[in-house]
């Protein structure tokens, strides 16, 4: 399993395509913090749950100075339909050799139903304006993350 993020790390630089096929990289240099957030798959109930909480909560996100981006092991065109589906206006990058999971720690060992597995571990990881890691959340649920999240970061509710 991929060593995970901690406070303090500087966070792998990555580019990605999006859900439209244009490339998106991680770019501290925008003087804003960017919360990344990994999902195992576009479209599944719990992975539509926590993007449209995102969704909800990006114009206040982003007037507290924070970006989202969504990353999965999907390919560009199923992140095109789910962001046409649910209305996602941040960006959703695909990870198809999941790369940058591995890198951030978001890529391990799963247990499903006595199965032991290797998949994405939903994850967060929220990465400050100097590209260091601010803060690390591992195993976290799809339901009520954004909300915990906010608290997290100490932003209104």
């Amino acid at each position: 399993m991929a060593e995970r993020l901690v406070t303090g790390d500087k966070a792998p630089a990555f580019t990605l395509q999006d859900s439209r096929g244009k490339e998106v990289s991680l770019d501290p240099a925008s003087g804003r913090s960017t919360i990344v957030y990994f999902y195992p798959a576009a479209s599944t109930p719990g992975c539509t749950k926590e993007a449209c909480d995102f969704r909800d909560s990006l114009s206040s996100l982003q007037a507290s100075g924070y970006d989202v981006l969504g990353i999965s092991p999907d390919p560009v065109e199923k992140l095109a339909k789910f962001a046409a589906n649910e209305a996602l206006t941040f960006p959703l990058l695909s990870d198809e050799d999941h790369a940058v999971a591995e890198a951030y720690g978001a890529w391990g060992e799963k247990k499903n139903y006595g199965k032991t597995y290797q998949g994405l571990i939903r994850s967060t990881i929220v990465v400050d304006r100097d590209g260091k890691v601010s803060l690390a959340q591992y195993n976290v649920r799809a339901t009520g993350h954004v909300a915990k999240l906010r608290r997290d970061l100490n932003l209104d509710a």
